[in-house]
Parts: C-alpha cells; structure tokens; sequence
C-alpha cells in the first residue's frame, strides 16, 4: 500500500511557509446528519521524526481504515498534531446546497486550527479539484490528495472520525433508522426505515430520500 507523503508540504516549506494546513471533509453523500471537515497542521521540524515512525503508517486515506484503525489513527493525530474540525448541519445543507455547506465546514475548520494555533496560515492543501472560495490564503488542490498528502490524509481521519462520532450520537436519539451502522448513507437498510417511519430531523430534505 502507498502510503502519504509530506512532499506537497515540503514544497511549500522549502519557499519558507511555516503553516501548511492539509484539509478534508466526511460526509458529502449521506442522506442524513452534517457534512464535517478536518485541517490539520503538520509542522516541518517533525516531519522526519514521523516520517520514521513506524506508527504513523496508520495515518493514511481513512476510507482504507477500519472503524478501530481509525479511532486509533485519530488518537495519534489528538496528541502530536494541530488540528480543527467545522461542520455544517442538515438545515444549512439544504439551505445553500452540500457543496457551499462542505465549503462552509472547512472555513470552520480553518477558523478552529487558527483559534487553537493563535497564528495564521500560509496554505492549504485540499483534497479534490475545487477550491475554497472567498478566502485570501493560498491553497493547493490535490485530487486524490487523501492518499498522497500526510497532512490531507490526516484531515481525512479528523473528519471521518468527527462525523461517525456524531452520527453514533444521532443513533442513540434515532435508534430506528440504525445510524449506527450505515452513518447516515444511503444504503438499503436506511431507505427501509425511512420507508417505514418517514424522515427524521437529521434527514436532508433536498436529497432523495426515496429508494429508486
């Protein structure tokens, strides 16, 4: 398996960027519950450090880690890594549309790290073809960026890891819809129980809500 690398970062800090955040989000496609991003920051002075670290491998593309991996994953990332979550909830979602709510999510994002960091930030590394829009920082797309970015994957950790806790949160208000299991997306069990007892609040009214 190819595992990330910091090359997209080093770039940026070899041209003197001290704050490279790599950015992600969770959450696009599922008919229910938040859209959550990730940033995190991975400074130079320990990229070699980690870069050695046999158990930093599991910080890679989160869609390739098991729930345990991730939670695990996440855990390494909390104590030796700056990081911010945003998310846009399912009413703001069907308000300006999934794409503005995934980019809103990541301005929160980016606004948590700075608050925690109390500095600002020279770039983002952001995973996909599309970038942020109405903010002055210099940024990076990347697509993909989730596998080849270290920073990226990490966010794509954050994000995941944030959203599938909320969801287990939404699980035990909701028990019916098995939020637990299926995190919102829309699979067959989910239309089932929507078929069954209706839509809930978390549910995203501008999505289709109907097995085809």
């Amino acid at each position: 398996m190819k595992l990330p690398t910091f090359d997209f970062e080093r770039k940026y800090w070899d041209e003197g960027a001290r704050i490279v955040v790599g950015v992600d989000e969770a959450g696009r496609g599922p008919l229910a519950g938040p859209v959550v991003a990730g940033a995190v920051i991975v400074r130079p002075e320990i990229s070699d450090e980690t870069a050695k670290n046999p158990a930093y491998k599991i910080i890679r593309d989160s869609k390739t880690l098991s729930f345990r991996q991730r939670e695990k994953a996440f855990e390494l990332i909390e104590k030796n890594f700056p990081f911010g979550v945003g998310w846009s909830d399912e009413k703001t979602i069907d308000r300006i549309n999934i794409l503005e709510a995934a980019y809103l999510a990541m301005k929160k994002a980016l606004t948590d790290i700075k608050r925690k960091i109390g500095n600002s930030v020279d770039v983002i590394l952001i995973d996909g073809r599309s970038s942020i829009p109405n903010i002055s920082i210099k940024q990076e797309n990347i697509v993909g960026g989730d596998k080849f970015s270290f920073s990226i994957s990490a966010a794509s950790i954050v994000a995941k890891v944030m959203r599938d806790r909320m969801m287990l949160d939404f699980h035990k208000k909701f028990p019916e819809y098995g939020f637990a299991k299926h995190k919102g997306y829309g699979t067959k069990e989910h239309f089932e129980m929507i078929g069954k007892y209706g839509h809930c609040e978390i549910h995203r009214k501008s999505f289709r809500l109907k097995s085809k």
